[in-house]
């Protein structure tokens, strides 16, 4: 897959595109952006995502924006994994926001990129204020001659799949419901820093990491993988105030199981496979020790079960 940006659109010609955030590439996405990519090989024709970085909402509506499932570094691992030929990341700016859907079609889609078909989500709008209904680029797709295809919600068990959706899941700590809605473990991504090493005290090393990633899961403790120098490794994280010891800033920590190497300031990627139960402030050290002991039990289990 070819990564460029909307002002290098070079050698994209009668192209199959689908454009839109896509934030999280969740099953609903993969669904359009492989469809695009099955018409595109029927025509022996270029296949195309066109997104936007950064997301709009950050640029015209900064205190509207929510936090992103991914990055950008995940967006275009996940988006290369479908097939797709091209992707463009198209630079969101107050200018880009005020372009008029007409202009953007004619500009970008017809004359940069020559599309003969458009594939859009049920709910798509583009450009000034949002003005470009799915109607009017079916409007201009008549004029213009390109074929607009406009894709229902994609449903789950009854559940429409949608990114906010999967971000309701995580800030409830419902990783497993967003991990069906995602199509794959929802995960965070952080530095590892110092801590009050606290866990070390008691028997249980941690990695306090200081997280790179928007959203966090809700307060508890999840059973998860970690990726430490590209390998997966089974790990108990508590996110919390770590109440037993009075505790008041928010932390995230991770006991990754059978490790004892030293990983300060290394990035580790934490993938969430479920919660195990809330933070909860014991009566006493031996308490906690005995509760890390089952969630470390728990977890073997969980886990082991996910790999057979």
């Amino acid at each position: 897959m070819k990564v460029v940006k909307n002002s290098d659109l070079k050698g994209i010609k009668n192209s199959v595109l689908t454009l839109g955030n896509f934030d999280g590439l969740h099953i609903g996405h993969r669904r359009v952006i492989e469809k695009v990519v099955e018409r595109a090989k029927r025509f022996g024709a270029p296949s195309v995502v066109y997104t936007f970085e950064p997301h709009p909402l950050k640029v015209v509506a900064p205190e509207k924006s929510p936090p992103l499932l991914i990055d950008i570094e995940d967006k275009i691992r996940l988006i290369n994994e479908t097939g797709a030929d091209w992707l463009v990341l198209a630079e969101f700016t107050k200018a880009f926001a005020a372009t008029h859907p007409r202009q953007f079609v004619e500009d970008v889609l017809v004359n940069a990129l020559s599309v003969r078909e458009v594939w859009v989500g049920h709910d798509f709008s583009f450009g000034k204020g949002k003005s470009g209904t799915v109607e009017y680029l079916k409007e201009l797709g008549g004029e213009f001659g390109f074929r607009v295809f406009v894709v229902d919600a994609y449903k789950r068990r009854g559940e429409v799949v949608s990114s906010s959706r999967i971000r309701a899941h995580v800030k409830d700590g419902e990783v497993k419901k967003a991990a069906a809605l995602l199509g794959r473990l929802y995960s965070i991504k952080g530095k590892v820093v110092g801590g009050r090493e606290i866990g070390k005290e008691i028997g249980f090393p941690t990695a306090n990491l200081e997280v790179e990633s928007e959203l966090v899961p809700k307060n508890g403790v999840y059973a998860a993988f970690a990726i430490v120098e590209g390998r997966e490794r089974e790990a108990v994280l508590n996110i919390g105030v770590a109440p037993t010891f009075g505790g008041k800033g928010r932390t995230i920590e991770v006991h990754i199981l059978d490790f004892c190497d030293n990983i300060y300031g290394k990035k580790v990627e934490v993938r969430f496979a479920s919660r195990l139960r809330d933070e909860t402030a014991f009566p006493s050290r031996e308490a906690l020790v005995k509760a890390i002991k089952k969630d470390i039990d728990r977890t073997r289990k969980i886990l082991g079960r996910r790999r057979s």
